[in-house]
């Protein structure tokens, strides 16, 4: 069984690669007061085409059995397919297959009593993207034997699944991963103009690609399918109303369906919330996060510099950035095992801003390094050629998504703009994400206009909202709009910490209110919160078995 996957679906592990986003920029979405609603936006065939699908898909049932050998699943994870329209205007057209998995609840006791507890349904978690890290959602029924979801698998199934162009189902892809670099790259703070027309000639290269590859179901890859898809989930799945966890771009395809089928919602968590403003949906996003994670940077930095006996890498966060500065000009010279250079350098330390459990692993392998042992840095950082294919169809699936789902500027001008305006505050993650979103630029396929989501009081049961308030992925506004769109949903903080995904992780203030929700329909006061998680602890080696984010 893949470890990485088995901790790609274990609570607080489930990283994720969110829809492009960085702070301020150029107006790509219409305002708020311009935008559509549920019903114009989703339009009145596909929420028909949507309906038949569901009702199809009632009838049909998925049929779990054994997972194929290819998932390296256990024995106890069934596996299965859900067929969904292609397009939803045309139900009765093309249909693509959708790959399930689940886990029956074990109906016991954690606390190991013989009483038997109640099924409540089952519990469907979409752990992220658009894209992500491998088929992550086939993998997260997994997460059933983790201590701190004992008590939510006694009571529910566990069902994940590949969202469409992901994995098995119906795989995207718009260059051949056999061509893609694998080499050591450049990390420029201040790109030169030559630097930025590469960059742009590549994302024009991969939207072409995209176009040619994808063909006419190009258009179809979009958030609002990706919500109807859940709905025909719920059906096949017997379920009359749905109870779903979404953690990170899963949140806004829950928010999506929130706000067009709020009678099928039975209990809702959203973890680690995007911003779901239709100003926002993606390049405003977009730019939110350079400055997150250069808060979330000096975080790291700071950690170390506490542990400055463990490390050597310096007593203050300065001097912290003194040493990857420094390493980082020795990898441009002399790339670590003609693998590494500063550019799997910034990427890899970038991955702390994911999660604190990267710290102690990344720090280790810095100053491993700067000491002259390369091993643990080229083992964390390096581009390995079989995962490839893996990375490449999630890339094409995060693009697809958010260059359809809105309008992004076209100009390259106000893209350079923009990105030079957040380097000054933000170097450190900031032409990477900028030019992670760029191929949106010159994208060939129909833009949509973001819905408008929002729920009136009592159109939706009450839903729990669970967000750290330095997260850099999905930065703390986020929850609050949420909030504020959603009427009669309940907000957790997880104050003064920063790590994406806080369901199931070790804060036991976080998991009391997910059980007493999951398990009870009980939501805490308005304002909840709970004290950061403790301090992840030093220590000089080791490996960490997560998934590498795929922004």
């Amino acid at each position: 069984m893949r470890t990485a996957a088995v901790h790609a679906a274990a609570g607080s592990l489930l990283l994720t690669a969110l829809a492009a986003a960085p702070a301020g920029g150029a107006a790509a979405a219409p305002a708020p007061s311009g935008a559509p609603t549920a019903r114009a936006v989703a339009g009145a065939a596909e929420l028909r085409g949507t309906a038949v699908a569901a009702a199809r898909a009632a009838r049909e049932g998925i049929g779990f059995g054994a997972c194929p050998d290819a998932e390296d699943l256990p024995a106890t994870v069934e596996c299965g397919t859900l067929r969904v329209p292609l397009d939803y205007a045309r139900p009765d057209g093309r249909r693509i297959e959708l790959t399930v998995s689940r886990v029956r609840a074990t109906g016991k006791d954690p606390a190991g009593g013989r009483r038997e507890v109640p099924r409540q349904g089952a519990l469907v978690h979409s752990p992220g993207g658009p894209g992500g890290p491998g088929s992550t959602g086939v993998y997260v029924p997994l997460m059933g034997v983790l201590p701190e979801w004992r008590r939510v698998a006694a009571a529910y199934d566990l069902v994940g699944y590949a969202p469409r162009g992901m994995g098995r189902s119906a795989p995207l892809s718009c260059v051949d991963p056999g061509q893609l670099p694998t080499g050591p790259a450049p990390a420029p703070v201040h790109p030169s103009a030559a630097e930025k027309r590469e960059h742009a000639a590549r994302a024009e290269a991969y939207a072409r690609g995209c176009a040619e590859r994808g063909g006419d179901s190009l258009r179809h890859h979009t958030s609002l399918n990706n919500a109807r898809d859940l709905d025909v989930l719920r059906a096949g799945l017997g379920e009359t109303r749905l109870t779903f966890l979404g953690a990170s771009y899963g949140t806004y395809v829950g928010a999506l369906y929130a706000t067009l089928f709020p009678s099928h919602v039975r209990r809702m968590v959203f973890d680690s919330p995007v911003n779901p403003d239709p100003q926002r949906i993606w390049y405003r996003n977009l730019l939110d996060r350079p400055a997150a994670f250069e808060d979330r940077w000096a975080d790291f930095r700071a950690w170390v510099a506490r542990h400055h006996a463990v490390y050597g890498l310096g007593g203050t966060a300065g001097e912290v950035q003194h040493a990857y500065d420094t390493a980082s000009a020795r990898l441009a010279r002399e790339p670590a095992g003609g693998k590494v250079g500063p550019g799997q350098l910034r990427e890899a330390l970038r991955q702390t801003g994911y999660h604190d459990e990267y710290w102690p692993h990344r720090a280790h392998a810095l100053s491993a390094y700067l000491r002259g042992d390369p091993a643990p840095l080229i083992e964390q950082a390096q581009t390995y050629p079989e995962a490839a294919p893996e990375a490449e169809n999630a890339r094409a699936v995060r693009l697809a998504v958010e260059c359809n789902d809105a309008p992004w500027p076209t100009d390259p001008a106000v893209w350079d703009r923009d990105g030079t305006r957040l380097a000054r505050r933000a170097p450190f993650a900031t032409w990477d994400t900028v030019w992670a979103g760029l191929p949106c630029a010159s994208w060939r396929a129909p833009r949509q206009r973001p819905l408008e989501v929002h729920t009136g009081r009592g159109e939706l049961p009450p839903a729990l909202i669970l967000a750290a308030e330095r997260d850099a992925v999905a930065p703390y506004d986020g929850a609050l709009e949420l909030r504020r769109r959603l009427a009669g949903s309940v907000l957790v903080t997880e104050r003064d910490a920063g790590s994406h995904g806080v369901a199931g992780g070790p804060n036991a203030c976080v998991n009391g209110h997910l059980e007493a929700y999951l398990l009870e329909g009980r939501v805490p006061g308005r304002y909840a919160s709970c004290a950061p998680r403790p301090e992840p602890e030093p220590r000089r080696a080791g490996r960490v078995s997560a998934p590498r984010p795929a922004v």
